[in-house]
């Protein structure tokens, strides 16, 4: 099937005049070729410019008024949800490492070959989990998120889901990307290839992000989307209140702070994470 196939297939998934059964059996095929990345939230095009695929994200969101409430539990783990959106099944032929403790993976996510999986972490419906990434202990990934190769999101990192509205960029983080611990990365974020936040850093859409290295400010774009550059090195910071009541009760706010670009030291730094893999 090609893209515009699919994108029929939602159009008919959404029609509620059809029967419901006819409408259940679209949705099987659609949230199939999500779970083998044939299709996806959000797509990178030639000269690095990323563009959300709104069809995806519509026939993700017809899938909950579709389904009924079931059990669909799995031995050992009892779970209550939407018939459309049970545990996704893994085999040994997935070649995905999930270790023991914990962790659910929801149908309609991509995980490809290589990745690891610490207990417990969680992936969502729409996620895109590339190959060789670490998603360690009680980390998430959220419903849509697009995580590249190689990235490493470390314990309690947090990358927020985005499903409505339809159009919105989902959270986004590149090739060789590293999270540190107790990160949050939340929606209207795309965080570029090689990039590193230090264990903390909180971003959202709206953050300002200070660059001590280019002396500037780093804000939303025209499309509303938070860019980190590829290859930053983002620490937690604060700059001062600058009103009156803040200046005179000594408050500050927290701020990422770029203080460097990657260089051979960070590379060295970051050199186990392939022996963990």
């Amino acid at each position: 099937m090609t893209s515009l196939d699919y994108q029929v297939l939602v159009v008919q998934i959404r029609d509620v005049n059809r029967p419901q059964a006819d409408r259940l059996a679209d949705f099987r095929i659609f949230r199939a070729a999500l779970e083998t990345g044939t299709i996806r939230a959000a797509e990178r095009d030639a000269v690095g410019n990323w563009h959300v695929n709104t069809w995806v994200k519509q026939g993700i969101l017809a899938g909950f008024p579709l389904g009924e409430m079931e059990d669909v539990s799995v031995p050992g783990f009892p779970f209550f949800d939407k018939a459309t959106y049970p545990v996704q099944s893994f085999t040994l032929g997935h070649k995905v490492r999930i270790v023991p403790g914990g962790t659910t993976i929801r149908s309609g996510a991509y995980v490809a070959p290589g990745v690891v999986c610490m207990p417990p972490s969680y992936i969502n419906v729409g996620a895109y989990v590339d190959e060789g990434a670490m998603v360690d202990s009680h980390a998430l990934v959220g419903s849509a998120a697009q995580i590249g190769k190689k990235v490493h999101l470390s314990a309690a990192a947090q990358i927020g889901g985005v499903l409505e509205p339809a159009g919105a960029l989902p959270v986004i983080v590149e090739d060789h990307v590293f999270i540190g611990g107790n990160c949050g990365v939340y929606e209207g974020c795309l965080i570029r290839e090689r990039a590193v936040l230090a264990s903390g850093v909180i971003l959202t859409g709206s953050s300002r992000v200070y660059d001590l290295v280019n002396e500037r400010v780093i804000t939303r774009n025209e499309s509303g989307v938070l860019e980190i550059p590829a290859g930053a090195v983002v620490v937690p910071g604060s700059r001062k209140v600058s009103s009156v009541f803040g200046a005179s009760h000594g408050l500050s706010v927290s701020t990422p702070i770029v203080v460097k670009y990657r260089d051979d030291k960070t590379d060295a730094a970051l050199a186990l994470e392939d022996a963990l893999r």
